[in-house]
C-alpha cells in the first residue's frame, strides 16, 4: 500500500487506518458523526494527498483539455478552477475532476485517487494534439481545510487576504513559511474552506502549523468516513458509486458541467447532446427516508408493489438531519420531486421520497 507523507501523524493521532484506492488512509479519528459536525460547525482537516494531479502544458494544452472535458475551459480566467468530467467515448464517465487554469498554456487536472492510472492512460491516449503531460501525483500533497472557521485558521499563516479568493478560484503564494503553495477556495463538503497543494517535503510542517493555528477553534483531523457523509448531504457525486463508465453526465444530473456551445468540441458531445434534447430513461435523484432505515449502496429501489425501478448508489444516516438519505438512479417516471419510492432492505420495503439536493441547506 502507498502512504501519504502524513501517514505517521495520522497513526499518532489515533486514526483508524484502512486501504483506500491503494493507499493506507484514515477512515476516522474521533468518530464519523463527531468529525462530520466538527466540519459543519467549526473546522476540520482532511489529508487528501492520495488524489491525482496531472499538469498539461504547452501551446496545445488548452485544445487537449477542452477536448477531454465536458465543461468549457474557454470561460476560465487565470486563477479560476472548474468542476468537470472526462466522457469516455461511449456516453459514460472516465472520472470527474477539477481543472485549474494555472497560467497561459498550463493547466492542472486533479483526479480521483482510485482512477489515477486509468485517467493518466486515458489522457495520454487522447493526446493527438501533442500537449506536454506530467503526472505529478506522487510528488504533491493535498490538504482540505473545511468548515466555517477554516478562513480564520488559515489567515494566521499567510499574507494573502483569503477573503479576496472567491469560491472556485486560487492563488499561488507563501503559506506557513513555504513558497509556492496553491491556496484554492474549493472543497467537497459544502461547508466552505480551502484546499492546499504543496510538495510532499513540506507536508508535516504545514500540517502541524495548521493544527497549531486552529487549536483555539477546536480543529480536528477528519477521515474518509466523514468526507463521504459530508459530500452526500450536499448531493455531490462519488465516482465508483454515483457515476462511472456506465453513467452519462446527463443521467447523473451533471448537465450543468456539460456545455454544448458551438466552440466547445469535446468527446461524446453529439451523443450527450441527443440525450439532453430527447431525455434519458433513468435519472440520478436524492431521496429521504420516511420510514426508519439507512439506505446502502446496491440496495434496490422499488415502487409500492415491489417492482424494481432503480438502485441506491450512495446512502447514509445524515448527521445533520438524523434520518436516512441516499442517492440512486430511478426510472424517469419516478424521478419527479415528491414521488414516493421504496428502498428494499432484505425482505422489507421502506418508504422514501424523492427530494432536491442538497439535503442540507447551509447558511
Amino acid at each position: 500500500m502507498k502512504k501519504t507523507a502524513l501517514n505517521q501523524l495520522h497513526k499518532q493521532a489515533g486514526g483508524k487506518m484502512v486501504e483506500f484506492a491503494g493507499y493506507e488512509m484514515p477512515v476516522e479519528f474521533s468518530g464519523i458523526k463527531d468529525e462530520h459536525l466538527t466540519v459543519r460547525n467549526g473546522v476540520g482537516v482532511f489529508d487528501v494527498s492520495h488524489m491525482g494531479e496531472f499538469w498539461v502544458k504547452g501551446p496545445k494544452a488548452a485544445a487537449l483539455v477542452q477536448k477531454l472535458t465536458t465543461n468549457d475551459i474557454s470561460k476560465l480566467r487565470m486563477g479560476q478552477a472548474q468542476y468537470t468530467c472526462f466522457p469516455n467515448g461511449k456516453g459514460g464517465i472516465v472520472d470527474d475532476l477539477l481543472v485549474y487554469y494555472y497560467e497561459p498554456e498550463k493547466y492542472l487536472l486533479v483526479v480521483n485517487a482510485s482512477n489515477i492510472e486509468k485517467d493518466w492512460d486515458w489522457v495520454v491516449s487522447q493526446n493527438q494534439e501533442g500537449a506536454e503531460l506530467e503526472n505529478a501525483s506522487d510528488r504533491i500533497s493535498l490538504l482540505a481545510i473545511q468548515g466555517p472557521k477554516a478562513m480564520e485558521v488559515l489567515q494566521k499563516l499567510t499574507r494573502v487576504n483569503l477573503s479576496d479568493i472567491p469560491f472556485y478560484t486560487f492563488v499561488t503564494d507563501e503559506f506557513a513559511g513555504i513558497d509556492d503553495v496553491i491556496i484554492s477556495a474549493t472543497g467537497y463538503t459544502g461547508s466552505g474552506g480551502f484546499e492546499l497543494y504543496f510538495d510532499n517535503a513540506h507536508a508535516e510542517a504545514i500540517y502541524k502549523a495548521i493544527f497549531e493555528a486552529g487549536e483555539e477553534f477546536g480543529i480536528k483531523p477528519i477521515g474518509l468516513g466523514a468526507r463521504d457523509t459530508l459530500r452526500l448531504e450536499m448531493g455531490f457525486c462519488l465516482y465508483g458509486n454515483d457515476i462511472d463508465d456506465t453513467t452519462s453526465p446527463i443521467e447523473a444530473g451533471l448537465g450543468w458541467i456539460t456545455k454544448f456551445n458551438e466552440d466547445n468540441d469535446f468527446i461524446d458531445k453529439e451523443l450527450l447532446s441527443v440525450q439532453k434534447t430527447e431525455g434519458v430513461e433513468r435519472k440520478l435523484r436524492g431521496f429521504e427516508m420516511i420510514d426508519r432505515g439507512i439506505p446502502r449502496h446496491g440496495y434496490e429501489l422499488t415502487d409500492q408493489n415491489g417492482v424494481v425501478i432503480g438502485q441506491v448508489t450512495s446512502g447514509t444516516q445524515s448527521p445533520m438531519l438524523n434520518k436516512g438519505i441516499g442517492m440512486g438512479y430511478v426510472a424517469k417516471e419516478y424521478s419527479a420531486f415528491g414521488t414516493e419510492i421504496y428502498v428494499k432492505v432484505r425482505t422489507k420495503l421502506l418508504k422514501a421520497k424523492v427530494v432536491k439536493v442538497p439535503f442540507v441547506s447551509l447558511q
